[in-house]
């Protein structure tokens, strides 16, 4: 099984039901972001140590996991702001910005136990439609290097 092409409810699904750890599924999301990220441009900020430590963490607590989301890689467009994570909102002015506190919907992804792999490019301050306009380049789109990926959360993707 390609941990990497299941969809966020299988592979919540197969850990919950002791199929795949989390830390496995954290491993496997890491190295496609490792392997792509370079063409793709999708990433701003990686947080392998990080999501690799709250892997473990929530491995421990995979027993009385609810969610469907729990231990699912994912990661958050730059605009929302991550405690302690660089959020640029891909923009040269807020390239050092580390806010001090979690976006409401942050908050709640990571209470239902989804695992945060970074943040993600997009349209500088979502401010347009293709996700070119990134300060720190394009994103790509990952079936045709050549077209954009579309919409202001390109590197979602």
């Amino acid at each position: 099984m390609e941990l990497t092409e299941l969809t966020a409810l299988e592979l919540g699904a197969a850990i919950r039901k002791g199929e795949v750890s989390v830390p496995q599924a954290a491993r496997a999301a890491l190295d496609a972001v490792e392997r792509q990220n370079g063409a793709l441009n999708c990433f701003l900020t990686v947080t392998g140590e990080q999501a690799l430590a709250r892997a473990e963490a929530l491995q421990r607590g995979v027993k009385n996991a609810a969610s469907p989301l729990y231990g699912v890689p994912m990661a958050w467009k730059d605009n929302l702001c991550t405690k302690g994570v660089r959020t640029t909102c891909a923009s040269r002015m807020l390239g050092d910005f580390t806010p001090p506190y979690d976006a409401t919907a942050v908050e709640r992804l990571e209470a239902a136990g989804a695992l945060s792999l970074g943040k993600l490019n997009m349209d500088e301050f979502a401010m347009g439609s293709t996700s070119e306009t990134s300060f720190y380049g394009p994103a790509r789109n990952p079936w045709d290097l050549d077209r954009a990926p579309g919409g202001s959360s390109g590197g979602a993707a």
